[in-house]
């Protein structure tokens, strides 16, 4: 088996927001070739590697793009993605708090620049379909639940299904 894949070839990725002062940190991609999430506002994290549990894999991505150390780690939810362009992926959701300042070498990364985002302004960007689904919930609720999020070939969001039951969400 290959690195970070599972059954049916999902790649299984892990993503955190992290709060500082009322703010997400987030990631404006915008600077890898072929990038699936170019342009768009994401999160932090990355892809497990081999013999990494998803704790371990979102730390070292916090730290790895980042230089932050976190508190208050929470898994928050367990995405599926299905996503016809790019393969299906698992990710494990996070959030975190830090108190500390990303190093001025880590806000202009290779996958693009590091900006704190008050957090009543991240659906204002450009963002997912999804995210903008899963995003609230981060708010509304303190379990972890489980999102899948379907897309069509070209990134429009088909379906979402909130544990197991389809929902409706905003165009």
């Amino acid at each position: 088996m290959v690195i970070g894949e599972v059954m049916n070839n999902m790649r299984l990725t892990t993503l955190c927001y992290i709060e500082k002062d009322g703010c997400w940190l987030m990631l404006h991609r915008i600077k890898k070739a072929q990038d699936e999430n170019a342009g768009k506002w994401i999160g932090i994290g990355g892809h497990l590697e081999e013999n990494e549990a998803p704790e371990e894999c979102v730390l070292r991505e916090i730290r790895e793009e980042t230089g932050l150390e976190v508190t208050d780690l929470k898994l928050r939810g367990l995405i599926t993605f299905i996503l016809p362009d790019w393969g299906n992926e698992l990710t494990f959701l996070y959030t975190a708090r830090t108190d500390g300042d990303v190093p001025a070498d880590r806000l202009d990364g290779p996958e693009g620049i590091l900006h704190w985002v008050p957090i009543a302004e991240v659906e204002s960007l450009s963002l997912w379909e999804g995210d903008r689904v899963f995003l609230p919930l981060l708010n509304q609720r303190q379990d972890c639940f489980s999102l899948k999020l379907t897309y069509l070939s070209g990134g429009a969001l088909e379906q979402a299904a909130l544990d197991g039951e389809e929902i409706e969400y905003a165009h």
